[in-house]
């Protein structure tokens, strides 16, 4: 007998199709819900060793976050090269484990194996500032100018040497990068840390560092040290009065420590954002970019669109000067 319900054969869902769209439903209103929620539990921050500009930098972002957000922000030291970019770019990609570290992100790929890819495994959420160095050298070498420096050195290749931390710091890459662009031989002195290297210079028994503003801005001060430029691609308030070493007579030249954030690649899209909207929330505080500016660092707090492509043109830059010159970890 034919049915009589009024309702149109066509509106009729079968009861497993109706199954399956409660279940779509369900699991878009359950996202929406996790997404809404972030965060929901303690942030990790891994970066390097405590002390030093990485720990510096998360330490500040860390404490500007957390209470921007009303969760705890930690602070997760590792020692090691390449560690925290290791344990970030395999970490659970939810948004709870994030990477702040300096461009040794990309630059140690350049120079040795390192167990990760940046341009795959990474996602930049912004750049948080950058710290340039100061071309000083003691006043027993008797030079005023970075021209000057390059003369001398050519006169005699070999005869001046240079301190530097370790290989593929940011001191070593700037006076290697200078050392390839200018064309002359300086010899390396290395050390275990920028601290003794300095030492070193002051004493006279090294000649020339590219030091940090504010390791360097006492004893240029005080006449113990000679500052010949500075490292960043524009004049700096953090060396006011120094030319840079590009306008000195290395056209195109740049060194700087570059910090910034990253999370693992597959984090979402709308945890990305957030981070990145509640980090340059942070760092555009006055009483942030003070700090930052005390420790020898400008705030930056660019978009991760604008800090993506410095990164891949400073790769790609940086490998040309390190090929040329034949620059590789030792």
């Amino acid at each position: 007998m034919k049915s009589m319900d009024p309702r149109p054969e066509r509106c009729a869902v079968p009861a497993r199709a109706s199954w399956v769209l409660l279940l779509c439903f369900s699991v878009i209103a359950t996202g929406a819900v996790g997404a809404d929620a972030y965060p929901s539990r303690p942030i990790r921050f891994v970066t390097a060793a405590v002390g030093g500009g990485n720990d510096f930098a998360a330490r500040i972002i860390a404490h500007g976050l957390t209470a921007n957000l009303g969760q705890q922000v930690i602070v997760d030291n590792r020692g090691g090269s390449h560690i925290p970019q290791l344990t970030v770019a395999k970490g659970t990609p939810d948004g709870y484990t994030i990477l702040v570290q300096n461009n040794t992100v990309w630059v140690a790929p350049l120079l040795e194996k390192v167990g990760y890819d940046h341009f795959t495994e990474l996602v930049p959420i912004t750049q948080t500032a950058r710290a340039p160095n100061v071309l000083v050298v003691h006043p027993s070498l008797p030079v005023n100018s970075v021209k000057e420096l390059i003369a001398a050195a050519k006169a005699a290749p070999g005869d001046i040497n240079y301190a530097s931390g370790v290989v593929g710091s940011s001191n070593y890459i700037a006076a290697e990068v200078f050392k390839a662009m200018a064309g002359v031989n300086l010899v390396r002195i290395g050390y275990k840390g920028t601290g003794p290297a300095l030492n070193d210079v002051l004493s006279g028994q090294v000649k020339i560092i590219f030091a940090t503003t504010t390791s360097s801005t006492p004893h240029i001060k005080s006449g113990r040290l000679k500052a010949l430029a500075i490292t960043s691609a524009q004049p700096s308030a953090l060396m006011p009065g120094v030319p840079t070493v590009a306008a000195s007579g290395v056209p195109g030249y740049a060194a700087e420590a570059i910090y910034g954030v990253w999370t693992p690649a597959k984090v979402a899209p709308a945890i990305q954002s957030l981070l990145h909207r509640e980090i340059v929330k942070v760092l555009e505080a006055p009483q942030t970019r003070e700090r930052f500016f005390s420790s020898g660092a400008e705030v930056v707090a660019s978009t991760p669109q604008v800090f993506a492509a410095e990164i891949k043109a400073e790769t790609t830059r940086l490998d040309k000067v390190f090929k040329s010159a034949g620059i590789r970890a030792n």
